[in-house]
C-alpha cells in the first residue's frame, strides 16, 4: 500500500514538473506567459503558487473540479499583439476557433455587456475556458444549432479519483442517475446548471450541450459576486470558482493571453483536440469497512480551505475510515445575486414650476441570471438648484424593489426656479449600479390672458391714461399664479414692429420705456399694469401682453385731444363763427 501511494506521489510530482517546464518554456519564448499577473488590468498573483489550492470565495465549483485538458498554447503565438479585434484569416490550427464556438463566445460577451456592463467580460476568457474544458467543443463538432453531437460528458463524480457528487438531475443531463457528471462544452455539473442554465439560442430550452446556452451561462457565472473581470484579482477568483486548482488557473490564463494576442475563425469540425488530460487528486469515498486507517501519514486536502490535514487516499473495503462530509456553506444563489439596474420605463421628466411631475422615476433590478430581483434597496437622490423635492420635502429617499424587480420613487414636485436637475438611482454594494435621469423645470405658464373689463382706454396728448389696465392669466381654466408677463407697445396686433411713438411706461428714473419684462401675476393670476402715459402724438395704438406658455392679448389705446364744449345757455348755432358781411362798393 505504501509503495502504491509513493507511485501516486511521484506521478503527481512528475505532472507538476512537466507543467512547470512548459510554463518556463513559454516565458522564455516571450509567448503569453502563464502568470497570474498578466490580467487586463495588471496586478499580482492573489494566491501562493501550489497545486489544487482551494479558492476562499466558493466552496463549490462549476465543473465539480472535473478533469480538464492541460495542453498549453504553442510556443509561436499569433502575430497580433495587443488585441484580437481584427482576426487574421489564417494561422496555426491551435490559434483557430471553430465558427459556431467563436460566435457563441462573442454573443455571450455582448449579452452580458448589456445586463451587467460593470463585469467587463471578455470573450477571450470564455474561449480559454472552452479550450481547457472541451477543446473548443471537440474541435467544433456541433450541429447547425450549436449543440455538441454526441454530447460531451465527464467521468462519473463517484469519489474514486474525483469529487463525490451524487445524482442531482435524475440523469436528465448526464444520463447518470447515480452520480453527477460534468456536461457539455463548458462542463457544468447538473446542480450548477440548474441554477445558472441559460437559453441563449432562443429555442426554449436550457441545454448544457448547446454552446450558445453554455457560453452565456459561463459568462454569467464568472461575473457573479459583483466581479469586475478587468481586474486581475477578480478574474483569478472567477476562474478558480470554475475549477478550484491553481494549475487550472495557470492553464486558463495562458490560453486567455494567447487568444488576446490573436485568433481566427475556422470551419466547424476542423479544430484540433487537446490530448493531455489533468490527473485529479482523489477524494476518498465512503468506507464499507469502518476501522483504523492504514494510511501512513496525513496530507493536506485540496478541497479544504486552509489546508487542514485529512487521511490519504483509500478504497472502499481496505479497512480505512472516510472523513465526515463537509457541511455545505450557505451562499447566495444566482437568483439571489444582484446583477444589473435598468430603467423601468421612466418617461421624460418635465414640469412647470410649483407643479407635480406627471411621471415618476422607476428602475428595474435583475439578478445574475437576468431575471427580476426583489427586495433590493434603491436610493434616489435629487441634485440641482431648482428647489425640486420628492413628496414630503425630501431630496433623498430609499425604496425596495417589489417581487417584479421594480422600485418607483415618490412623486416629484418642481421648485419655483426654472432650470435642469438630475435624479440618481443607486443600488448594490461593492460595485453599486447607478442610473441618472435628466429633468427640467419650466417657468409657470398660462394658456389664456384677458382684460378684466372692457372700458375704452383714452388719453389726451401729454397726459396719462386715467383707467388702469388689469388682466387675468389662467392655465387649464385655473388661475395661473406667478406667471411672467411681457408688455410691449406695438404698431400692429402681431407685434412685428416695436412702437417708438405714442403711449409709454416709465422706468425707475422716470424715462419713457415701451417694453416691460418684470411683470408677474399674483396668487389669483391677476396683474395690474403700471401707469401708462401719452406723448404728443395722436392716434390709435396697440399694447400687446404675452405670457410664458404663449398666451397673449392685444389692447387698444387711443390718444386724442378732448372735444371743445359750448358754454351753458347757448346753442351750437350761437357759438359757431359768423360770416362777415362785406360792404357794397
Amino acid at each position: 500500500m505504501a509503495a502504491h501511494i509513493r507511485r501516486r506521489l511521484r506521478k503527481g510530482a512528475t505532472t507538476t514538473a512537466v507543467a512547470a517546464a512548459a510554463v518556463a518554456a513559454l516565458a522564455a519564448s516571450q509567448a503569453p506567459a502563464a502568470t497570474l499577473a498578466d490580467g487586463p488590468a495588471g496586478g499580482g498573483d492573489p494566491k501562493a503558487a501550489g497545486e489544487d489550492t482551494a479558492s476562499t470565495e466558493d466552496d463549490g465549483a462549476a465543473t465539480g473540479n472535473s478533469p480538464y485538458y492541460t495542453d498549453l498554447p504553442p510556443l509561436v503565438t499569433p502575430d497580433k499583439p495587443g488585441s484580437s479585434s481584427k482576426l487574421p484569416v489564417t494561422g496555426s490550427a491551435e490559434a483557430g476557433i471553430p465558427a459556431s464556438i467563436l460566435a457563441a463566445y462573442k454573443q455571450a460577451e455582448q449579452t452580458v455587456a448589456t445586463t451587467d456592463p460593470t463585469c467587463r467580460l471578455p470573450w477571450q476568457l470564455l474561449a480559454a475556458i472552452g479550450k481547457v474544458e472541451s477543446g473548443q467543443a471537440r474541435g467544433g463538432r456541433v450541429d447547425a444549432n450549436g449543440t455538441a453531437s454526441p454530447r460531451i460528458l465527464g467521468p462519473a463524480l463517484n469519489g474514486q479519483g474525483f469529487a463525490l457528487i451524487k445524482d442531482t438531475d435524475g440523469g436528465a443531463y448526464d444520463g447518470d442517475a447515480v452520480h453527477d457528471r460534468a456536461v457539455g462544452p463548458m462542463q457544468f455539473i447538473p446542480s450548477t446548471w440548474a441554477s445558472w442554465g441559460q437559453d441563449a439560442n432562443g429555442d426554449g430550452r436550457k441545454d448544457p450541450n448547446n454552446i450558445y446556452d453554455a457560453a452565456l451561462a459561463a459568462g454569467r457565472y464568472l461575473c457573479a459576486n459583483d466581479r469586475d473581470l478587468a481586474i486581475a484579482a477578480d478574474l483569478d477568483k472567477a476562474v478558480l470558482s470554475y475549477n478550484r486548482s491553481n494549475e487550472y488557473l495557470r492553464t486558463v490564463r495562458s490560453w486567455f493571453s494567447y487568444y488576446q494576442r490573436g485568433t481566427h475563425e475556422i470551419p466547424d469540425g476542423t479544430g484540433t483536440l487537446p490530448t493531455t488530460p489533468s490527473t485529479p487528486s482523489p477524494n476518498p469515498g465512503p468506507s464499507t469497512n469502518p476501522g483504523p486507517s492504514t494510511t501512513p501519514s496525513p496530507k493536506p486536502s485540496p478541497d479544504k480551505p486552509g489546508g487542514k490535514p485529512t487521511p490519504g487516499p483509500s478504497k472502499p473495503g481496505d479497512g480505512s475510515t472516510s472523513p465526515k462530509p463537509k457541511p455545505p456553506t450557505s451562499k447566495p444563489t444566482p437568483a439571489e445575486t444582484f446583477g444589473s439596474l435598468e430603467n423601468a420605463g421612466t418617461g421624460p421628466l418635465r414640469a412647470t414650476a410649483g407643479q407635480a411631475f406627471d411621471d415618476r422615476v422607476a428602475v428595474l433590478a435583475r439578478n445574475a441570471l437576468g431575471a427580476p430581483l426583489g427586495k433590493v434597496s434603491v436610493t434616489f437622490t435629487v441634485t440641482g438648484d431648482t428647489g425640486t423635492l420628492f413628496a414630503g420635502g425630501k431630496k433623498i429617499v430609499t425604496v425596495r424593489t417589489g417581487a417584479d424587480g421594480t422600485a418607483t420613487a415618490p412623486e416629484l414636485r418642481a421648485g419655483e426656479k426654472a432650470g435642469e436637475f438630475t435624479v440618481t438611482a443607486v443600488a448594490g454594494t461593492g460595485r453599486p449600479r447607478t442610473l441618472t435621469y435628466a429633468a427640467t423645470v419650466t417657468a409657470r405658464q398660462a394658456d389664456t390672458i384677458a382684460r378684466t373689463d372692457e372700458k375704452a382706454l383714452v388719453a389726451a396728448p401729454g397726459e396719462k391714461f386715467a383707467d388702469a389696465v388689469t388682466v387675468k392669466a389662467t392655465y387649464k381654466d385655473a388661475a395661473a399664479a406667478g406667471v411672467a408677463v411681457t408688455a410691449t407697445m406695438v404698431k400692429d396686433p402681431l407685434g412685428l414692429f416695436d412702437n417708438d411713438k405714442g403711449p409709454y411706461f416709465k422706468d425707475a428714473a422716470g424715462k419713457p420705456v415701451r417694453t416691460l419684462t418684470t411683470l408677474t401675476t399674483d396668487a389669483e393670476g391677476m396683474l395690474r399694469l403700471p401707469e401708462i402715459f401719452a406723448d404728443g402724438t395722436e392716434g390709435t395704438f396697440k399694447l400687446r401682453l404675452t405670457t410664458e406658455g404663449g398666451a397673449s392679448v392685444v389692447i387698444e389705446l387711443t390718444v386724442q385731444a378732448p372735444e371743445e364744449t359750448a358754454p351753458e345757455g347757448t346753442t351750437p348755432e350761437e357759438t359757431a363763427p359768423k360770416e362777415t358781411e362785406t360792404p357794397e362798393a
